[in-house]
């Protein structure tokens, strides 16, 4: 459509697609009109400084199933869905804004494992005072970060568990599931965008095409907030 608008052929549109989709991934997540966060690290101190939680979790794309008798080939199924998927670690301010995106692994990696060959436990062990809410698929980040990364609270009775311990285990998880539960906005506004519903490229540019998304979403959340706060 783009090629027959411009009048030209359409390996340049998709020359020119090349080109910039790397430029629009390292750009980053701008969180205000001169301040853009391009890093993990960016991230934690930026919550750190501006003295807000952030929430992480990780979400999953799909993509074309790789060929027959290619190497790793089942590292791409989900444990979660069984389908071929890519996953991403995204985090979000209190209040769902997309503050960075990571690049993908395959979806047989678990989230807990991505965060930690992300950086994001030397990140909170060493770095500012940050609250880091999670789900469940965290546990244990928060021992390795002196208690940072917040997840929901463990069972202490598996079997006949009093009456009163359930009901305050049930208040626990719904209190930190409604403190979380804007990720899942945010992730949803990512979603919202035809590439990351599902991919049928070439899996090797999806890194590039979440982050750079990510960048654009984070653009536009903060030109609304501007133009909210001028009216």
């Amino acid at each position: 459509m783009l090629a027959c608008w411009f009048k030209v052929d359409r390996s340049t549109i998709t020359r020119a697609v090349g080109d910039i989709r790397p430029l629009l991934a390292e750009r980053g997540c701008t969180v205000s009109p001169d301040v853009r966060l391009r890093s993990l690290a960016e991230v934690v101190d930026h919550l750190g400084s501006s003295g807000t939680a952030g929430i992480v979790d990780g979400t999953e794309i799909r993509v074309r199933r790789p060929a027959a008798g290619r190497k790793d080939r089942d590292k791409f199924i989900s444990g979660k869905n069984k389908q071929n998927a890519v996953k991403a670690m995204v985090v979000t301010d209190g209040e769902g804004r997309v503050l960075w995106c990571s690049p993908v692994r395959p979806a047989s990696c678990a989230d807990i494992t991505h965060a930690r060959q992300l950086g994001l436990v030397k990140l909170l062990a060493d770095g500012p005072a940050v609250e880091v809410l999670a789900d469940a698929r965290y546990q244990g980040l928060g021992a390795q970060t002196g208690g940072r990364v917040i997840t929901p609270p463990h069972r202490k009775f598996k079997k006949n568990a009093p009456d009163w311990y359930e009901e305050m285990h049930q208040r626990q998880r719904i209190a930190h599931s409604s403190r979380r539960i804007r990720v899942e906005h945010g992730i949803a506004h990512l979603k919202n965008w035809r590439a990351l519903s599902r991919h049928l490229g070439r899996r090797e540019h999806m890194s590039d095409i979440v982050q750079a998304v990510a960048g654009l979403l984070s653009h536009q959340q903060t030109a609304d907030l501007t133009t909210t706060g001028q009216r």
